[in-house]
């Protein structure tokens, strides 16, 4: 008689674990094994264990969630911070190919079924093609996430958009994440000195959150750069609105093609990210040619340690294709190189965690919102990247940093 499913992958399982599952499994065929009272895992379909087989670790695992081919009950962050802190606790590594995982993969493919081809990816999986960082790629790469949807990312973000970390200075109850949104946005045009009449670049600008608060607030005049004609036409509308026209241009331009600088100040709020290794001495130098002898320069950016510094197998597939993240000393090392001088490094994970659980909540709230406006898939997709987002700042494995710089002046 054949086993039930559950239990043979509980069994297959069980020395790559380290001892018992840290969930409790449940099965399409009915058979359930694990702990009770563990966090539930539900594979819906053969299909996510040919997902799993065929992409083992963290891919097949997302695109079996994003598809519902696998699922977890209650709150998907309470599930990884548990699966997580089973990882640290067990000192487990990945899954290496041996002959012994090998041939229990085999009994579980047979048993459920699952023997044949891949299924074919998701359809919210990127498709990029084209040399790396091309300007070709570039944009489309940067489109695959950026234009998504304004009304969609409204969801999430705060009235401002502003899509990169919050700077949280009050921890009362009515202090939320528009007030940490314009406390960054004004710790930023400070530390690069804004005064009325300045020109301000803003290197990937995003939503218009800081080219808009900058013109508004302390009178600069802005140009502000990005790839996405969602953004553009969003920013612009919010121009007219604001009564900003001649103070604020938006240009759908890459940063390698800026043809009026210098500028007075320059600014690129996690930016930085996407421009790619080999090209970020193209970008540091980008940013000291823009701007004139002693102005400043800040560079908000997310750092990484390790062997994914793209983010991870998920991120770099549906997500940002082509990011590249590296430990701050390797940036502010290439911001050297172009010429700046380092003036002062402020880190911010800490902001980040409070700003991810609040565009975590955003999300849950409107969910049935995101669900009818994207589908399932996406909804699915963002949530997952919203929990591995604040996972990975909860648990220290990335960071983000504020480097503010400056271009020295001939002699001083």
């Amino acid at each position: 008689m054949t086993a039930p499913l559950a239990a043979l992958i509980e069994e297959v399982l069980r020395p790559l674990a380290g001892g018992d599952l840290p969930v409790r499994l449940v099965v399409w065929d009915g058979s359930e094994a694990g702990p009770a009272g563990a966090p539930v895992v539900r594979l819906n379909s053969p299909d996510a264990i040919r997902r799993l087989l065929w992409a083992p670790g963290e891919l097949g695992a997302a695109q079996a969630y994003v598809t519902g081919e696998l699922d977890v009950d209650g709150d998907l962050n309470s599930v990884l911070e548990h699966l997580w802190k089973v990882v640290r606790d067990r000192g487990l590594s990945g899954v290496r190919p041996t002959p012994a995982v090998l041939a229990g993969a085999a009994r579980i493919a047979r048993a459920a079924g699952a023997l044949g081809p891949p299924p074919p990816p998701p359809a919210s999986q990127a498709r990029v093609k084209g040399r790396l960082h091309s300007l070709i790629r570039d944009r489309a790469a940067i489109s695959h996430h950026y234009d998504l949807s304004n009304d969609f990312y409204a969801l999430i973000l705060d009235p401002q958009m502003a899509y990169s970390s919050g700077y949280w200075t009050n921890s009362s109850a009515n202090y939320g994440l528009e007030d940490a949104q314009r406390d960054k946005l004004d710790l930023v045009c400070r530390k690069i000195g804004l005064k009325p009449g300045m020109r301000l670049l803003d290197v990937g600008c995003g939503w218009g959150s800081l080219s808009l608060h900058a013109a508004q607030h302390y009178g600069a005049e802005v140009v502000g750069v990005t790839l996405s004609g969602e953004q553009k036409a969003f920013i612009d509308a919010r121009i007219r609105e604001r009564g900003l026209e001649g103070h604020v241009e938006i240009r759908i331009q890459d940063y390698r093609e800026i043809p009026d600088g210098p500028f007075d100040a320059v600014a690129s709020l996690e930016m930085g990210e996407h421009v790619g290794q080999r090209n970020y001495p193209v970008y540091a130098a980008a940013l000291f040619n823009n701007v004139t002898p002693g102005g400043r320069v800040l560079v908000q950016q997310m750092s990484r340690r390790g062997r994914h510094p793209g983010g991870g197998p998920f991120i770099e597939a549906f997500i940002a294709p082509d990011m590249h993240m590296r430990p701050v000393g390797e940036t502010l090392g290439f911001l050297e190189d172009a010429g700046l001088e380092i003036e002062g490094v402020q880190g911010m994970r800490r902001d980040y965690v409070r700003t991810l659980e609040a565009w975590y909540a955003r999300f849950e709230e409107n969910h049935a919102a995101a669900v009818a406006m994207m589908g399932e898939e996406i909804a699915r997709v963002w949530r997952l990247y919203l929990v591995g987002a604040l996972r990975s700042f909860a648990e220290r494995r990335m960071g983000v940093e504020q480097v503010l710089c400056s271009r020295p002046e001939a002699g001083r």
